[in-house]
C-alpha cells in the first residue's frame, strides 16, 4: 500500500541529484574546471620542452611569454565581469588603440607622465561609460553597441594620429613602466597587481556578487534590489578601465602610441575568458580561471613560434580550442540544471 514517501532508493538518488545542483561536482566545480586548466597548462609545458628543448625552458623565454600575456591579461581581467553579466565587448582593443594616441600626443606628454597615465585610463574609463550607457539605458544590444565603438574609437585614434606612430618622449615613463623589477618585467607586475585585485573585486565584494547575479538572472537581481541598469554602466566602464591600463602596458612594452595598438586583441581576451571557464550565457565567471585561460593561449603561441608553425595553422588551431571550450561548457551546463 503506497504510504506517500519516496523509497529509500528514490531518495537517495534525489539527495545526490540536489547535492551535485548545489555542487556542481568536482569536475564541474570551480576547482575542478581549475585543475583541468593547471593540467593543458603542464602538458604544453611538456610539448614546449619535447620540441623546443633549453629554448622553451629557458628563463628568458619564461619572461617572454609572461610579458606577452601580461596586456591581454589585464584586458582579459575586465572581459570576465563583462561576459559574466551575460555581455560582451568588442570594443576594448580600439579603445586601447585611442588611449594609447592620446596618452602621447605633444600636448599630453608635454605635461609629464602622471597626466599621460591619467590620460590614457580617463580614456578607457569614458569609452566604456558610453558602452554601459548605451546597453544599459538606451537597451542596445551589447554586441551591437560595442561593435560600433570598437568602428569609432579605431577611426578617431586614426584621426588623432594620423595614422603615424607617436614616440613617448618623456623619459620619467620610461623609467617608470619599463625595463625589470626584481628581474621580472614591470607589465607582468602590472598584470599581477590587477589580477589579485580582480580576483578581490569578484569574489569576496557586493560588486562581484551583484555582477553573477545579474548575469545569472536580471529580472530576479532586480527584484533583489540590485539596480541592475547602473550595474551594468559600472561593469563596462571597469572593462574600459582595464583597456586604459593595458593602453599604458602598450606604451611601456613599445615607447609608441599608435591607433593599430591592441589590433583584434579583444578576440584573444574572449577566448581566454571563455577557455578559462566563464560562461558566454553569464551567471558564472571565474578570475583565475581567466589568468590560466591567458596562460594557456600564451604558452601555445609561444610553441607555435619556436617550432616555426604557419600562422594560418595557429589561427586554426585556437579557433579549434575555443570551440572546444564552448562545446564543454553546455555540457557541464546541462549536468547542472
Amino acid at each position: 500500500m503506497p504510504t506517500g514517501k519516496p523509497d529509500a532508493d528514490e531518495s537517495a538518488r534525489v539527495e545526490k541529484a540536489a547535492s551535485e545542483r548545489r555542487t556542481g561536482g568536482f569536475l564541474s566545480g570551480a576547482a575542478g574546471r581549475n585543475v583541468g586548466l593547471v593540467v593543458a597548462l603542464l602538458l604544453l609545458c611538456v610539448v614546449g620542452f619535447a620540441t623546443g628543448g633549453e629554448r622553451f625552458a629557458s628563463l628568458s623565454n619564461l619572461m617572454t611569454i609572461l610579458s606577452l600575456g601580461s596586456i591581454l591579461g589585464v584586458l582579459a581581467i575586465g572581459m570576465t565581469f563583462v561576459i559574466t553579466t551575460g555581455g560582451i565587448d568588442l570594443s576594448v582593443g580600439s579603445v586601447v588603440g585611442l588611449a594609447s594616441v592620446w596618452a602621447t600626443t605633444l600636448a599630453t606628454q608635454s605635461y609629464g607622465w602622471v597626466v599621460m597615465v591619467i590620460c590614457a585610463l580617463a580614456v578607457g574609463v569614458g569609452a566604456g561609460l558610453i558602452n554601459g550607457l548605451i546597453i544599459a539605458y538606451g537597451r542596445v544590444v551589447a554586441f551591437i553597441a560595442t561593435l560600433a565603438m570598437l568602428v569609432a574609437a579605431r577611426g578617431l585614434a586614426e584621426l588623432i594620429a594620423q595614422k603615424r606612430t607617436q614616440i613617448v618622449d618623456v623619459a620619467a615613463f620610461n623609467d617608470i613602466f619599463r625595463g625589470n623589477l626584481l628581474g621580472v618585467p614591470k607589465i607582468v607586475w602590472i598584470f599581477a597587481v590587477v589580477a589579485v585585485l580582480g580576483w578581490f573585486l569578484f569574489n569576496r565584494t557586493t560588486f562581484g556578487r551583484r555582477t553573477v547575479a545579474v548575469g545569472g538572472n536580471p529580472e530576479a537581481a532586480r527584484l533583489a534590489g540590485i539596480k541592475v541598469k547602473r550595474h551594468l554602466m559600472y561593469v563596462y566602464a571597469l572593462s574600459g578601465l582595464t583597456a586604459g591600463i593595458a593602453a599604458v602596458m602598450f606604451l611601456a612594452r613599445t615607447s609608441a602610441g599608435s591607433s593599430t595598438n591592441g589590433l583584434l586583441i579583444e578576440l584573444d581576451a574572449i577566448a581566454a575568458v571563455v577557455v578559462g571557464g566563464t560562461l558566454l550565457v553569464g551567471g558564472r565567471g571565474t578570475i583565475v580561471g581567466t589568468v590560466l585561460g591567458v596562460l594557456i593561449f600564451t604558452t601555445l603561441t609561444n610553441v607555435f613560434i619556436i617550432n616555426n608553425v604557419d600562422s594560418s595553422v595557429q589561427q586554426i588551431a585556437k579557433g579549434a580550442i575555443i570551440v572546444g571550450a564552448v562545446l564543454l561548457q553546455q555540457r557541464l551546463s546541462r549536468r547542472t540544471t
